[in-house]
C-alpha cells in the first residue's frame, strides 16, 4: 500500500519491484555489482515513466494498469542488458540536472497495539515553503508549485523533469515524490515506512524494502546500509559513502555508469512487525527518533 497519483512514489516503487522480481537479487547479495546494476536499471525505467506519464488523474489519463502490469514489467526487464548500462537518452529521447535534499519534508510511521498502521509524509517542498506564514496559526504554506513541469523537459529544483501530463492547470494537483508505504504480509502490516528527500524519497524507500525482503537484513541494518539513487535524468548514479567498494565501483564504471558520491540519500523512518512485537528504527542520517508507549 502506498501513495497514488498525484504522488509518483507508490507507482514508481511498485513498478521497480515488479521489474526486480525478474532477477534473483538474493543470489547476488547486497552491494554486489550485479544487484546494483539491476536496481539502477529498474530505477531508471520507473523514473522515465514517472516523468513521461504521471500527473493529476483528474486532468490527464495516467496508464496505471499498464505501468503496474506484469506484462509491462516483463518487457522492461527483458530490455535490461545484464552487463551494460542503458543510456537514459535511449528512453523517451523526446523528453531529454543532480538531486537536492533538505529538511523541509517530514515522515512518520505509526502502529498501535491493535495493528492499525499509518504512514504519513508531509512537505513544505523548499526551505520555509512559500515563506508565507498563516496568521495566528504559526505554520508556513508550501511551495509545491515547483513540482509542476512549468516548462516540459526543464528540471525543477530536484532535477526532475516532466511532460505535459504534469503541466500547470487551474485546480490541478502537482506531481510529488512522497512515498508513505505499508508493506503487507498475509494481508496484515509487515513494514511501515517512508522518507523525506525530494525525488530520492522513492529510491530510499525501495532500498530499505529490498534490504529487508531480498537481502534479509534486520531493520536497523537495512536502515543504516548505504544507498544508491538513479532518477533517469540526469544520467548519473548517486551513491552514499560506503555503498560501492572499489571492485564494485570499477565494475559499474566499466558497464557505462557515471557515478557521483553524495552525503546521504533520504531519511527513512520505519516500523517492522515481528512475531515478538514491533521494531521501530529512526534513520541515523537525520534527527528522527523511534518511540514506543
Amino acid at each position: 500500500l502506498s501513495m497514488p497519483p498525484s504522488s509518483s512514489g507508490g507507482v514508481c516503487v511498485a513498478e521497480m519491484l515488479n521489474i526486480l522480481e525478474h532477477f534473483n537479487l538474493t543470489k547476488y547479495g547486497y552491494g554486489a555489482s550485479q544487484s546494483l546494476h539491476y536496481e539502477i536499471e529498474a530505477m531508471r525505467r520507473a523514473f522515465a515513466d514517472r516523468d513521461k506519464f504521471l500527473g493529476d488523474v483528474d486532468f490527464v489519463s495516467v496508464p496505471l494498469k499498464r505501468l503496474l502490469s506484469e506484462s509491462y514489467a516483463d518487457t522492461l526487464a527483458s530490455e535490461i542488458d545484464p552487463f551494460s548500462a542503458t543510456p537514459s537518452i535511449d528512453i523517451y529521447p523526446d523528453l531529454i540536472h543532480p538531486p537536492k535534499e533538505g529538511t523541509h519534508t517530514t515522515h512518520y510511521s505509526v502502529i498501535d497495539k491493535e495493528g492499525n498502521a499509518v504512514s504519513v509524509t508531509t512537505t513544505l517542498n523548499s526551505y520555509f515553503g512559500s515563506m508565507v506564514v498563516v496568521d495566528g496559526a504559526g505554520f508556513f504554506l508550501n511551495n509545491e508549485m515547483d513540482d509542476f513541469s512549468a516548462k516540459p523537459g526543464t528540471p525543477n529544483q530536484f532535477g526532475a523533469i516532466g511532460d505535459e501530463a504534469n503541466s500547470i492547470q487551474a485546480g490541478k494537483r502537482m506531481l510529488s515524490s512522497m512515498t508513505p508505504t505499508i508493506v503487507l504480509k498475509n494481508g496484515k502490516p509487515f513494514l511501515v515506512l517512508g522518507s523525506p528527500g525530494g525525488t530520492s524519497i522513492i529510491n530510499a524507500v525501495l532500498n530499505v524494502i529490498l534490504n529487508v525482503i531480498d537481502y534479509h537484513m534486520p531493520l536497523a541494518e537495512a536502515e543504516m546500509a548505504a544507498r544508491i539513487h538513479m532518477q533517469w535524468v540526469p544520467d548519473k548514479v548517486f551513491y552514499e559513502p560506503g555503498a560501492l567498494v572499489y571492485d564494485v565501483k570499477e565494475s559499474l564504471i566499466s558497464r557505462g555508469y557515471s557515478l557521483e558520491e553524495i552525503p546521504y540519500i533520504g531519511e527513512v523512518e520505519a516500523i517492522l512487525v515481528t512475531p515478538k512485537g514491533y521494531e521501530g528504527v529512526a534513520d541515523p542520517r537525520g534527527a528522527g527518533d523511534a518511540q514506543g508507549y
